[in-house]
This record gives C-alpha cells, structure tokens and sequence, in this order.
C-alpha cells in the first residue's frame, strides 16, 4: 500500500460544483509533487459550511485502489 499527504483548501460554493455533477473529480498535489486525481465524492464526508479544508491523507493498493482518505489535521 502506498500513502500519499496533502492539504486541500475548496470553497462551499466551488464543491456544489461537484454536487451538480459539474466536476466530478478533485486534482491535488501531494506534500512530494505528485499530481494526484480523486473522486470528488470521497471528500464528501469531510464538507461543512466553509467547504472542505485540512490535511488529508489517502491509501491506495498496490492496484492504485483507494482504501481509504482520511483527514488528519
């Protein structure tokens, strides 16, 4: 399994974007660069009235399978 680390900074506003079906994945940069493409709908869990901040991490197999995003801060 391979972890990645980022922080994510998205608007209310901009995730109803996501809602609607506008944009239906979240493009991020890890702590190391990487440039990461994540289904919007894995960070609805974590959406309040500010929208969605924090530093998240994400599991994902050795099939590139997401097992698991978590905030952490």
């Amino acid at each position: 399994m391979t972890t990645y680390t980022f922080s994510l900074n998205i608007t209310y506003q901009s995730f109803l974007n996501h809602y609607s079906g506008a944009a239906s994945t979240v493009i991020v940069v890890t702590d190391h660069g990487l440039k990461l493409q994540l289904p919007a709908s894995r960070f609805r869990p974590f959406l309040s009235q500010l929208g969605v901040k924090g530093y998240f991490r994400v599991v994902v197999n050795h099939q590139n399978k997401i097992e698991i995003i978590e905030r952490v801060a």
